[in-house]
């Protein structure tokens, strides 16, 4: 095997390993000191009146946590229009979608840069089943986050950045919550690994037809 066929074999080989890594690598269980740290960042910046309910919600989503990865469940109700603070830049701007617009965009580094993102959006197109008084969803969208500690950290981000008020601007309610998933088809590692193999072989026979000339 020629040097040139070695190295056009090891690229994507080494582009998956440091792949996996990055998707993969597991992160040790929060601890109390843990929840606690991430408890003290995010008082830091945000509003004091804010400060109770977000502690419950850093216990309630680092309950059993196991280090693995998980997927957080949204359902988004949008208001009738955008609601911004008194002040902000953006007060007189109404459109409720373009508010969750900005914070989609806004946040995209930061769930790549936590080995997360979305693996579904979707808007509802009309009704089933629906007990009495259920709230009327405007869509569910579906993140995969690589540990409960890395969703601490994209939080703890987007709230130093302050992206979060395009979020509250938009929406007038939600319900998050965190699931285990027991059955996906959702493949991205084997997709990745598929995808760098083809690419692998195509420059494979590039190099040999290369070799013949």
């Amino acid at each position: 095997m020629t040097m040139g066929m070695q190295i056009t074999l090891a690229v994507p080989l080494l582009l998956y390993l440091l792949f996996w890594f990055w998707y993969s690598a597991r992160q040790r269980p929060l601890s109390a000191e843990d929840v606690a740290h991430f408890m003290n960042e995010l008082r830091a910046c945000m509003p004091q009146q804010a400060h109770a309910e977000m502690e419950v919600q850093v216990q309630r989503v680092s309950q059993g946590d196991d280090g693995r990865p998980f997927v957080m469940h949204n359902l988004v109700r949008y208001r009738a229009r955008a609601l911004y603070p008194s002040g902000h830049p953006l007060q007189d701007q109404t459109s409720a979608r373009g508010a969750d617009r900005r914070y989609a965009l806004a946040i995209a580094w930061p769930l790549l840069r936590h080995a997360s993102l979305p693996i579904l959006i979707a808007r509802r197109k009309g009704g089933f089943v629906e007990p009495a008084g259920a709230q009327a969803w405007d869509y569910v969208a579906m993140v995969r986050y690589r540990s409960r500690r890395d969703f601490l950290r994209f939080a703890l981000a987007i709230e130093r950045a302050g992206h979060t008020v395009h979020k509250w601007a938009a929406i007038e309610s939600t319900h998050i919550f965190p699931l285990q998933p027991l059955l996906s088809l959702f493949m991205l590692r084997t997709l990745v690994g598929l995808s760098l193999l083809s690419l692998g072989s195509v420059l494979a026979v590039v190099v040999l037809l290369l070799d013949r000339l």
